[in-house]
């Protein structure tokens, strides 16, 4: 199986995904912004950058999706390709961050892209506040992540939102990070996990 795990950022996924695979065995794959060569340049200057960042995450992503697809075990993933198309490339095109021509150019790669990459047998949404991302965002104190702004975090939220009540592709799991907080206390875990393995049951 090939499980994606989606969400805002500061919402849990790495912390979810970590979990998860240790539990269930499952093979967990991560992206790794050490060695991003635009995220540091894109938090300089959105506007200059955002182009070039879509399009390394939509190179990376793919690629690690055709990867999984020839490992045939269960893969789970630290966030999905699809939030990239669906969440922040439109946000930035809606914000003046990422010119017009760009961002058509980046949606009909993506278009292309699609046509050869596995849709997750299940996608597990973390939904969260904005009070609840900017306070695990400030927990984790990553030095690029400190001045992110709670306007951008909730416009961010309101697509996500959006894009889940509209993902047709497959089974959709919701957890929400407000009232569930499976990284600190091993009952909410268990809730979680409960919740994942009903909704992998079901699919059966």
């Amino acid at each position: 199986m090939y499980i994606a795990v989606a969400g805002n950022i500061g919402a849990g996924k790495t912390t979810l995904t970590k979990l998860l695979a240790k539990h269930c065995n499952w093979v967990p794959e991560f992206d790794n912004i050490n060695t991003n060569p635009y995220l540091s340049s894109f938090y300089g200057d959105m506007q200059r950058w955002s182009f070039n960042l879509q399009i390394y995450f939509l190179n990376v992503r793919c690629r690690k999706i055709l990867e999984i697809k020839r490992k045939r075990k269960t893969v789970i993933h630290d966030r999905s390709i699809y939030e990239d198309a669906q969440i922040f490339a439109p946000n930035l095109l809606s914000m003046g961050l990422m010119a017009n021509r760009d961002y058509s150019n980046y949606i009909s790669l993506f278009e292309l892209m699609e046509n050869f990459i596995q849709v997750p047998d299940l996608l597990i949404y973390i939904k969260a506040s904005t009070v609840t991302l900017k306070s695990q965002i400030i927990k984790r104190g990553r030095v690029l992540e400190r001045n992110i702004r709670s306007e951008y975090l909730q416009n961010l939220n309101e697509r996500y939102d959006e894009w889940i009540s509209n993902y047709k592709k497959g089974k959709v799991l919701i957890i929400n990070a407000d009232n569930l907080n499976f990284a600190e206390s091993q009952e909410d875990f268990q809730t979680v996990l409960s919740m994942v393995n009903e909704t992998l049951d079901k699919k059966k």
